[in-house]
């Protein structure tokens, strides 16, 4: 770089365009990126990553600001910050190891990297001061104080007696909150007594919240909070007895079922055991010979054997469903 053509860094950033400006103000706010302590030429200097400035970027709070470019990706985001690079509000710097090592919480060495890209992988260290009428402005209002405390002696009686006025003001407002909180306390025991539960005279006095909204509402009943975790562990509780209840029926009526299911069978294979060894001889006989050459002493004891075995069937699956009906009706109940 030619030495004649080199600017300050105050040139360089009011050279930048209104709304690169806008976007390193907001970089250097609240909403920017997170700022990290290092110690650059001998001197403290806050620096940030680039990934922190670029999720900044894509954040809504950079949406509302106003004059500023639109970025929709982190491709946008990187080429915006690779704009605002060569008006030096803010330089690459690297982190060389140091020997012994830098301990844990205390500031990082930084050094000003030789080549000047945006990567968001890299560090970079901010050169936006804060403006100087303040840190006077601060600097000579400390001092004023100060020799108004030491030379209270001195004040005009007419000054001494305001100060005096205030002080005591302070000192029954401190009283007064006292009070307060004491009287709430009697009347909160006096109602958990003679009541069910208590009653908050400004439940909201001691909670974080603003000065007006510590006194409103003016009083509400006691009610403790239930724990998340005992509501959870209750409700869990109760969801494991109710699986138990279901898997005991289920397990019970498939145990009734098959019970049922067994006498059923034992029913039907009863009906069709045939009754002696003669009966099974006519039959088989009477098979093989045919329909037409069947005599009519054989047909008999096969056709009461045959109706009795129906009727032990019919009878088996209207005791099965009765006893299924009953189950069901007990499980219910």
């Amino acid at each position: 770089m030619n030495p004649e053509n080199a600017v300050s860094l105050g040139e360089a950033q009011n050279r930048a365009a209104p709304e690169l400006r806008a976007v390193a103000t907001f970089l250097r706010s609240k909403n920017g990126p997170k700022v990290r302590r290092g110690i650059l030429n001998g001197s403290r200097s806050d620096y940030f990553k680039g990934k922190a400035a670029v999720k900044a970027l894509l954040t809504p709070a950079f949406k509302k600001v106003k004059n500023a470019p639109k970025v929709e990706t982190e491709e946008d985001a990187v080429a915006l910050l690779l704009k605002l690079l060569p008006h030096a509000f803010f330089l690459r710097v690297d982190r060389p190891a140091q020997t012994p090592p830098t301990p844990s919480g205390q500031p990082k060495i930084l050094a000003i990297a030789p080549q000047q890209s945006f990567d968001p992988a890299a560090y970079y260290v901010w050169f936006i001061a804060s403006s100087p009428l303040s840190t006077y402005i601060g600097s000579a209002a400390m001092v004023a104080v100060m020799l108004a405390g030491v030379m209270f002696p001195l004040w005009p009686p007419i000054m001494r007696q305001g100060v005096s006025y205030l002080s005591m003001g302070v000192l029954g407002l401190i009283a007064l909150f006292i009070g307060i909180a004491v009287v709430r306390l009697i009347f909160w025991a006096i109602t958990s007594v003679i009541l069910r539960k208590g009653i908050w005279w400004f439940p909201n006095l001691f909670e974080d919240v603003g000065f007006v909204d510590s006194f409103i509402p003016f009083w509400a009943w006691d009610e403790p909070a239930q724990p998340a975790g005992k509501s959870k562990s209750s409700k869990s509780s109760k969801e494991k007895r109710s699986s138990k209840n279901k898997t005991s029926s289920a397990s019970a009526l498939g145990t009734t079922a098959q019970t049922l299911a067994a006498e059923a069978s034992a029913a039907v294979t009863g009906a069709s055991t045939p009754i002696s060894g003669e009966d099974t001889d006519g039959v088989s006989a009477n098979a093989s010979k045919g329909l037409g050459d069947a005599p009519s002493t054989g047909a008999t004891p096969s056709a009461a054997d045959r109706a009795q075995g129906s009727a032990m069937e019919v009878g088996g699956d209207a005791n099965m469903r009765k006893r299924q009906m009953a189950y069901v009706e007990d499980v219910e109940e």
